[in-house]
């Protein structure tokens, strides 16, 4: 179990920090250079636009060959653009890693644009043709990238329409994404220094300059008067940059709007769902669930209230540990309990855990311009992910390690597939991660029997689902909110982008949670409004579907996990309902959201039990 502030020994501060964990990129390219990966794709694409206006002559050995210098393409761009976004995410502040990653966009586009030929010329192609051609099992590596590239043919324009397209993207929507990332990374904030247990808040009222993570880490402490202090040294550091952010998002949704409107997708969402192989009826009905039973978040959230001895929580109270001392984590810890619980499921899974600790997969401290948050960078088929954390030694940072490995297992394990099919549609991008979470949770229930240690892993695990399920819908209410708005309304100010914000969050939460007016600001740090817009809902998805597998997983025992790891192994290379049937997942049962939500509210119940067994109830 983790450490706490009244246990010993206390772990080192370079321990606590993760302070040496960091990422080897240079393997990456591979005795190359980022221009040579870059010449590299130039050359293969010189020859294959050759194949302009043939595209429909081509017999599966012409197909075969354009395809495998595609792939080749995408692997030389891949390790030049992966090492470029992943030394500018570590140092957002310097200048030589951001104009070496707008380098590489650039040229990338350049050579791609060469290439939008074949997308056109092949979604002219009748079915009949195309199912002829991917009948030959050489294909087999790129068949359903080639099938469902098809899915496009109602919203593709003409070949210099769409170069424009891409070339302008490069200096519009990628750039303001850019400078979002930069913004955003540059938020100091003044925090109110602990006393020397960090209990309460200093008694001199010092403060230090810190990153927006560290900042909102914060909201976690036990005392409320140093959540409470927190929290409004957030939103001060929020207000100098407020309105040029809010002007980087009035110009993308702007900008998704022209493209929406040119490409005549229906709804600003539609382009992400078509990406995602869902329809919009679909996610459509997945809002619907989600938001039929806030009440199952509102019922938590009054819970906590009780366990914390107040009233009403307020929006700073929501991520408080109910824990009676705050936990302290070190990496080495960490590990270790992450390492266990994969291998209490796999033997194989955390072998392969093993070598993103020990071969510089990782990169976990924080650092000044690091940019928020965490995730799993893929890169290449041929190389390997690397994880991305922001480690500040609290307890919930080791599930976030245990989500980000999963993800890094399943691109590992993915691997064979190729550049076209190692990766998934968003919608089941987090299977392998909130797995390897909930499996990683269950280990340290299972190894629990204190009522309030218990308690604080349940309560972790349930806001953890109410964030990842219910906060996220209320996410996507906000921003079909503001596409809307802006695209009937005109440019949206800071205070209504604030307004929008406070009222989905206030659908959600209900009378369980006061809704301050500092809060109305927060929405304007979170970066996947800004570089993945749509893609708010897939977190939702992806967490209902992988505790649906899990939930077969505890039915059906050791049995289960060949076919599960079956699933990993597939990667992208089939449709979304034929990786679920893999494990016995119907994605198309309308009853699927709601086995969800009924997991996620019998957390919530046991919950309630354990702080019953705690005697933290009146």
């Amino acid at each position: 179990m983790a450490l706490t502030e009244t246990d010993a020994p206390t772990p080192d501060d370079a321990d606590l920090t993760a302070a040496d964990v960091a990422w080897d990129l240079d393997p990456l390219l591979d005795g190359r250079d980022v221009e040579g990966w870059l010449d590299e794709a130039d050359r293969i694409a010189a020859t294959l636009v050759e194949a302009r206006g043939t595209v429909a002559d081509m017999d599966a050995d012409g197909l075969l060959a354009f395809m495998e210098g595609f792939a080749a393409i995408d692997e030389a761009i891949g390790r030049a653009g992966n090492w470029a976004s992943l030394r500018f995410a570590v140092d957002t502040a310097d200048p030589e890693s951001g104009a070496r990653m707008q380098l590489v966009q650039e040229r990338a586009t350049q050579t791609m644009n060469q290439l939008i030929f074949f997308e056109l010329e092949w979604a002219e192609l009748s079915d009949e043709r195309v199912e002829a051609l991917l009948a030959d099992e050489r294909l087999g590596f790129c068949d359903h990238y080639l099938r469902s590239a098809r899915r496009y043919r109602p919203h593709l324009l003409s070949e210099p329409e769409e170069k424009i397209l891409a070339d302008k993207r490069v200096t519009g929507g990628s750039a303001w994404s850019r400078l979002f990332s930069e913004l955003s990374s540059a938020i100091e904030v003044a925090l109110p220094d602990l006393d020397e247990e960090g209990q309460r808040l200093a008694s001199d009222g010092s403060t230090s300059t810190m990153s927006l993570e560290q900042g909102l880490s914060r909201l976690m402490h036990p005392d409320r008067a140093v959540r409470a202090a927190s929290a409004a040294a957030v939103t001060e550091a929020l207000q100098p940059g407020l309105r040029t952010r809010a002007f980087v998002f009035n110009t993308l949704l702007a900008d998704k709007a022209t493209d929406d409107r040119l490409r005549s997708h229906d709804s600003w969402i539609s382009s992400r769902n078509l990406s995602n192989e869902a329809s919009d009826a679909s996610v459509e009905a997945l809002v619907e669930a989600v938001t039929g039973r806030y009440e199952i978040a509102r019922r938590w959230y009054r819970l906590k209230a009780q366990i914390l001895g107040l009233d009403r929580l307020a929006d700073y109270d929501r991520m408080a540990s109910v824990s009676e001392s705050q936990a302290r984590v070190g990496w080495s810890e960490a590990r270790d309990l992450v390492l266990d619980a994969y291998a209490s499921f796999s033997p194989d899974m955390a072998a392969g855990a093993q070598r993103f600790f020990d071969e510089g997969w990782i990169d976990a401290p924080m650092r000044p311009g690091k940019r928020p948050g965490a995730f799993c960078a893929y890169t290449v088929p041929s190389h390997h992910p690397y994880l991305f954390l922001n480690w500040t030694g609290t307890t919930s940072d080791v599930l976030t390690l245990a989500h980000e490995m999963g993800h890094g297992l399943h691109a590992w394990l993915a691997r064979d597939q190729g550049v076209f099919h190692q990766s998934t549609p968003l919608t089941l991008a987090e299977t392998a991660s909130v797995f390897g979470e909930t499996v990683t949770f269950g280990r340290l229930l299972g190894q629990t029997d204190d009522p309030n240690e218990r308690l604080d892993l349940l309560a972790q695990s349930v806001e953890g689902a109410i964030a990842t399920v219910f906060r996220q819908i209320a996410m996507n209410r906000f921003e079909d909110a503001v596409h809307t708005e802006r695209r009937t309304a005109g440019e949206l100010a800071p205070e209504r982008f604030a307004e929008l914000w406070a009222g989905t969050q206030e659908d959600l939460l209900g009378d369980a949670v006061e809704v301050t007016d500092d809060y109305r600001s927060w929405s304007s740090y979170i970066p996947h409004f800004i570089g993945t817009p749509g893609y708010i809902d897939a977190y939702a998805y992806g967490q209902l579907l992988a505790l649906s597998v899990y939930q077969r997983y505890e039915d059906e025992g050791p049995g289960f996990v060949p076919s599960y790891l079956e699933l990993l192994a597939a990667g992208g290379s089939k449709a979304p309902e034929e990786l679920g049937a893999i494990v016995g997942v119907d994605l198309e049962d309308p009853g699927f959201w709601e086995a969800g939500l009924d997991l996620v509210e019998a957390q919530v119940t046991a919950a309630e039990q354990a702080a019953r067994d705690a005697g933290r109830l009146t």
